[in-house]
């Protein structure tokens, strides 16, 4: 498409354009999460042989007591598709790092369980994962910045539900 002004992936009807200010803003918090994400995944990986991706799964299986969450509840968790979660958990269940478990409630659902392998890895990548968010975030604001990134975050999330 070569103009704002042509039919097709746009909404029909009068659009509010960014203006400057606010396309910088977007484009500067889409590099942002990008750069994050690439390093992250980086640092993850040296450190621990872990993808952000598995670092997110062990922490949402590391957050309940059991260390299991059924596939629905962890792909809604996540915010990822179904399909997206089992194949990155068969991937994760063939290193040793997750199990699929039967629910034994109903029969008809699946769980996630955290395997000792994988609470190994979590507990080898946890203190350099949060030194490098500390130091890539935290450390570049002020503690009011931190609440205004709050609730700047919170207003946001809260829109998209």
């Amino acid at each position: 498409m070569s103009s704002r002004s042509e039919g097709g992936a746009f909404p029909a009807g009068p659009v509010r354009w960014l203006d400057e200010r606010e396309q910088r803003v977007w484009r500067r918090y889409l590099l942002m999460t990008s750069q994050l994400a690439a390093q992250m995944n980086r640092q993850l990986a040296a450190d621990a042989g872990l993808s952000l991706a598995d670092y997110e799964v062990l922490v949402r299986l590391t957050d309940v007591p059991a260390g299991r969450l059924r596939v629905t509840r962890l792909a809604r968790d996540l915010s990822w598709e179904q399909s997206r979660l089992s194949h990155h958990v068969s991937r994760m269940a063939r290193r040793g790092l997750v199990a699929r478990e039967e629910c034994a409630d109903d029969g008809r659902g699946a769980l996630v369980a955290l395997t000792e392998q994988g609470r190994a890895a979590i507990e080898r990548a946890a203190p350099a994962h949060v030194a490098f968010v500390r130091a890539s975030v935290f450390d570049a604001l002020t503690d009011a910045q931190v609440d205004t990134l709050d609730a700047i975050l919170g207003s946001v999330l809260s829109g998209l539900r």
